[in-house]
């Protein structure tokens, strides 16, 4: 079929985000993180940054998702376009369809606004990688190259297969005949539902009430981003992609004005060496050492920050020349206490720690960051994750990303000294 839909000038193109409170697969499924983001703000976030969208609006029957996808727009200084709709319990069962949810939410939206919405769209939580461009692209199709629908689909080369037994007494292929095996670039192209992203024309939504007429268009995306997350296994499957997936936000020297660190497992590889007497004795590494030296020069303030009351970190410290608050049980009422006496905003520091008990630091600090060697609940609440393992650098990672490589940007006083 030929394109049947009209474009419009300028066209209202309304995003639509389900997230429902209840989940059998994953409890509190649209509030569970990835790369340390809700799941609704993460598709919040991507509807916000697409050029094509309008408004947003949140569809739940839940506070805690509606106050979280408010928090997303906040966060980008776009509080005027995330609009969150009650959902009404008729529609927010198990068996309740999308379709119901964004119709109910499309009608709510222009109540609200007293306008019209061309192009209305359905941008799924449940996929943790939708970008930007697949959100343009369906918006697009619909609302300038008048498709009636659009999708978001990717290339898909697998032999899919059916047990046919009960009804056929055998098996036999869906997408290929099992007789014949053909090479990969002699097979027609299949291609995949992403369940990501889709886009459907206002009017004729309404009449035909499903996501799919008239004339659908393909959106083609990278299949690396394709994940859908259903059960525990594919929430954890996403957690572990994020660092390779999301783009990686790092902090500049702009956005900070403290560094904060922990000790154990941060500056040292967690291992403790205890000789006879009972000494420990832990490893160090140089290029930390280089690290935090050229953020004092560059103006930083520094803090050591443990719960450790070891002479192994006070001696560190010294020979860092930054002060340190070891013994420490409660680290963020230290912290807040520290960022109060020097009048440091706690949303300009850079908090960087290994272990769960650095996480209510990071929900005080404004970039809590975690090395690479940190407890996966640690780095799924990190704002941003070091490539290095504790140490083995990772301080002089974190320098690198706001000093830049040679660690002489903004440099306040130039010096010759190194403290290593």
């Amino acid at each position: 079929m030929t394109p049947t839909s009209i474009p419009k000038p300028n066209p209202t193109v309304i995003a639509v985000i389900p997230a429902r409170g209840g989940s059998k697969g994953v409890p509190a499924k649209n509030l569970a993180q990835v790369g340390g983001i809700p799941l609704v703000a993460r598709a919040v976030r991507a509807c916000l940054s697409a050029r094509e969208v309008t408004d947003v609006v949140v569809t739940t029957d839940d506070a805690a998702i509606a106050e979280a996808a408010r928090a997303a727009g906040d966060a980008l200084g776009a509080t005027e376009r995330v609009h969150c709709v009650q959902r009404p319990s008729a529609i927010a069962g198990d068996t309740a369809t999308s379709e119901a949810a964004v119709l109910h939410a499309l009608d709510a939206y222009e109540a609200m606004h007293e306008r019209t919405a061309d192009v209305v769209l359905l941008v799924q939580c449940t996929s943790p990688f939708v970008t930007r461009e697949d959100i343009d692209g369906v918006a697009a199709a619909v609302a300038r190259d008048g498709a009636d629908t659009a999708v978001t689909v990717a290339p898909f080369h697998g032999f899919i297969w059916r047990d046919g037994s009960a009804v056929e007494d055998d098996t036999y292929g869906v997408n290929h005949d099992k007789a014949v095996r053909p090479r990969r670039q002699d097979r027609p192209q299949d291609l995949l539902e992403t369940g990501a992203a889709y886009a459907m024309d206002v009017e004729g939504f309404r009449t035909h009430r499903h996501r799919f007429f008239g004339h659908t268009a393909l959106v083609t995306t990278d299949p690396a981003r394709v994940l859908e997350i259903d059960d525990p296994h594919d929430l954890a499957r996403a957690r572990a992609l994020a660092p390779l997936l999301d783009p990686s936000p790092l902090p500049t020297r702009e956005d900070i004005d403290a560094v904060v660190l922990d000790f154990d497992g941060t500056q040292t590889d967690d291992r403790v060496l205890i000789d006879s007497d009972g000494r420990e004795i832990v490893a160090v590494h140089r290029g930390d050492g280089l690290g935090i030296a050229a953020l004092r020069r560059a103006g930083l303030d520094l803090l050591i920050l443990s719960t450790e009351q070891n002479p192994v970190v006070a001696a560190r410290a010294n020979k860092l020349r930054i002060p340190v608050l070891h013994g420490i049980d409660r680290k963020d009422l230290a912290l807040k206490q520290w960022c109060d006496e020097h009048g440091i905003a706690p949303e300009r520091v850079l908090y960087v720690g290994n272990d769960v008990n650095d996480l209510p630091c990071f929900a005080l600090a404004g970039w809590p960051v975690a090395v690479a060697s940190a407890h996966d609940s640690v780095r799924v609440a990190a704002r941003a994750v070091t490539t290095t393992p504790g140490g083995f650098g990772a301080i002089r990672e974190i320098a690198a990303w706001l000093l830049g490589p040679t660690l002489t940007g903004h440099l306040s006083t130039p010096t010759n000294s190194t403290t290593k």
